[in-house]
């Protein structure tokens, strides 16, 4: 079971507003930081995705081959997000659609720092 994944980011007041403007879409809001790790999440038991600048204070880069995917309960809601996302300042990295017939639905976005998303649903 995932606990949290951590999004790197050197602007850490722009990326709480695009998170948590584009999470609330999915019912996840803010629920506790600690002054450099910023928690959104359903629960306060997790699980989250955590927002935040690395623990070695260098700047934060985007991982080759890293992506956190974000389920969605229908196509509506991932073309939803996908929008959202690009309306928030993100760019467009593979438009919302089917990806394996009759299994795999999703949509792709970089968000302001360059880190890969996706929004997906299975079957």
């Amino acid at each position: 079971m995932l606990g949290y994944v951590t999004i790197g980011t050197n602007n850490i007041e722009q990326a709480r507003a695009f998170y948590g403007a584009l999470l609330a879409e999915l019912g996840m809001k803010e629920l506790f930081d600690n002054e450099r790790l910023y928690f959104f999440g359903d629960n306060p038991q997790g699980p989250f995705v955590v927002v935040g600048g690395p623990y070695d204070k260098q700047a934060a880069s985007v991982g080759n081959g890293m992506m956190v995917a974000l389920k969605c309960a229908d196509n509506a809601k991932i073309d939803a997000m996908h929008a959202k996302a690009l309306e928030l300042g993100a760019t467009d990295e593979g438009a919302p659609g089917e990806r394996v017939p009759n299994m795999f639905y999703g949509a792709y976005i970089r968000d302001l720092d360059g880190n890969k998303i996706c929004f997906y649903k299975m079957g």
